[in-house]
């Protein structure tokens, strides 16, 4: 059974609305067709999901809130043949191809490191991500998945809500963001295992009045920020963490999250390559079931205890007359300033030294540059200190809470930040 809103479907209920909606839609398993789907409603969303999937055809899921044209695009570069958008009708882009591959999930990378390029996975390899997500990580059993993120991404729709109807759970999928909303879900359900985006993780660490905890949440796409961190794990009985990639699905879980950076123990089915130790770090390479590589472009290492633990972005590293900045120990230097609430460390060009460290930050106060100079180098050695300070009414992040540093390198150069205050080191 699936929970939407506050309707409670069953299996039967999905079995005959996939079956009508295959029907009415002209999907079967003759063809194994490409078909990209944007609903806003979500109980149709899911119907033709399992319709397309269990078809042995392949799926593009388009997020509810994409315009039309952005849709038809995405679809197009996918190379489906036809795009759902609110409709059964379907849209004819292109002709049936003859396709003797297994059926896909279909996913678009974020483009937070360059352009955005399509990623298929079968639904095989899903299976199998599944079964050993399920039987590795235990402590969840007996809680009730509420799924606060998109189901049209993999990490609501394969963690959230496939592992949860492989529990025998009933999970609940909350079609709004809206954390006052989901706060009042989380009340209303027994023993609740949130899966959302450490933004509105952050948020509802901040809405809940004394002594009120969520039972379980589980953290993904980023790692926190120290005073996110901090707050959102007095907040939370149990917090739990994933580490994954759109190519790989989830291949690490950390069931006691006590450390930001611990991204967690291997699942059976994933295999990775990386340093023994932070002097060691490197890239984290994983391997897939058919022998070939993943690079991550994640800086890490694995623990002698099987900790996978995750250093920072390889593209993010700043090189300062060659000696490694990473941004994430400047943000935390800057953020356990008392006033400070959020920084972001980026790259800057620097005549002398190459490259330079360039700092934004938010505070609820005015921070003069001098004091939080003087605080750095009390916490930085002297070639992690940024060059440029700049107080901003609020750091850029995305809806996720990630940080695309590259973007704000560039929105930085073209003089998009007006600040508070400035100072030069």
């Amino acid at each position: 059974m699936i929970r939407i809103g506050e309707r409670l479907y069953d299996k039967a209920f999905f079995d005959t609305r996939s079956a009508e909606l295959a029907k009415l839609a002209g999907i079967n398993g003759e063809h194994r067709g490409r078909y990209a789907v944007c609903f806003s409603d979500a109980t149709e969303w899911l119907a033709l999901f399992f319709a397309i999937r269990d078809a042995g055809a392949s799926v593009l899921p388009i997020h509810p809130a994409t315009p039309y044209a952005a849709a038809r695009r995405l679809a197009l570069h996918a190379g489906c043949e036809r795009l759902f958008y609110n409709s059964l009708a379907g849209e004819v882009l292109s002709e049936p191809q003859a396709d003797d591959q297994p059926g896909q999930l279909l996913q678009m990378s974020s483009g937070t490191t360059g352009a955005p390029k399509l990623i298929a996975r079968s639904w095989e390899s899903i299976r199998v991500e599944i079964e050993s997500y399920v039987a590795s990580f235990t402590a969840p059993e007996g809680m009730t998945p509420v799924v606060a993120c998109p189901t049209t991404h993999s990490y609501g729709l394969i963690c959230g809500l496939l592992v949860g109807i492989n529990r025998s759970a009933v999970p609940v999928i909350v079609d709004t963001t809206n954390p006052k909303h989901v706060l009042k879900v989380l009340r209303e359900t027994e023993r609740p295992l949130l899966y959302t985006s450490p933004a509105i993780l952050n948020m509802l660490a901040q809405l809940l009045p004394s002594g009120e905890t969520i039972h379980a949440a589980m953290t993904s796409g980023t790692v926190l920020p120290e005073p996110w961190f901090e707050r959102i794990r007095a907040r939370c009985d149990r917090l739990f963490q994933q580490y994954g990639c759109s190519e790989a699905g989830c291949v690490a879980i950390n069931p006691d999250l006590t450390s930001a950076n611990d991204m967690g123990y291997l699942l059976p089915h994933a295999k990775a390559q990386t340093g023994d130790s932070l002097e060691t770090a490197s890239e984290i390479v994983l391997q897939k079931d058919d022998g070939s590589v993943i690079g991550t472009s994640d800086l890490g290492y694995l623990r002698p205890d099987g900790m996978l633990v995750f250093v920072s972005r390889l593209d993010d590293m700043i090189n300062v007359a060659g000696l490694n900045v990473y941004p994430g120990d400047v943000e935390d230097a800057a953020t356990a300033m008392p006033g400070i609430t959020d920084a972001v460390a980026f790259r800057k060009t620097d005549r002398f030294a190459g490259e330079r460290v360039a700092l934004l930050f938010s505070a609820g106060e005015t921070i003069s540059p001098g004091a939080l100079r003087e605080w750095l180098g009390r916490h930085l050695a002297s070639h992690q200190l940024p060059m440029e300070m700049i107080q901003v009414a609020e750091v850029p992040r995305q809806a996720n809470g990630k940080i695309n540093r590259r973007d704000v390198a560039e929105r930085h150069a073209a003089g998009a930040f007006l600040p508070a205050r400035t100072g030069v080191t």
